[in-house]
């Protein structure tokens, strides 16, 4: 069991971890050294015990903030989970379009007409002109 040494407020501890967490362990010791550096800067120096429970309760503190924050996280998930689960379940008509179709023997009588109305143009435009 590896012992490693840490430094929380300007103090040397000596602490034992298991094979392959030292890592984690500086982690947290820094995270603690931080918070210490904090209450060292604000109030000066303070007896070890004073300086670890403080700097113990200000990371609970910040921990308890985040893992509430995780929770109202978790339940707007499940919320937008349920929604849409719902929708899955919903069937969606498409919706039908017609496309009206011209009847060729409409659009034959319209060309006749059309064919008929420049000729009665071009009589005109002849006697007018």
């Amino acid at each position: 069991m590896p012992e490693i040494q840490i430094t929380i407020g300007g103090r040397q501890f000596e602490v034992a971890c298991q094979d392959g967490e030292e890592r984690y362990l500086h982690s947290a010791a820094k995270m603690l050294d931080d918070e210490a550096q904090v209450l060292s800067d604000q109030v000066g120096r303070m007896p070890e015990a004073r300086m670890l429970l403080m700097a113990g309760l200000l990371l609970a503190d910040k921990t308890a903030s985040v893992e509430d924050r995780i929770t109202e996280v978790r339940a707007e998930l499940a919320e937008r989970e349920a929604e849409l689960a719902g929708l899955r379940n919903v069937t969606i008509e498409p919706e039908r379009i017609e496309v009206p179709v011209v009847p060729q023997a409409v659009t034959d009588t319209l060309a006749e007409l059309a064919a008929r109305a420049e000729s009665l143009a071009a009589e005109i435009e002849e006697k007018v002109g």
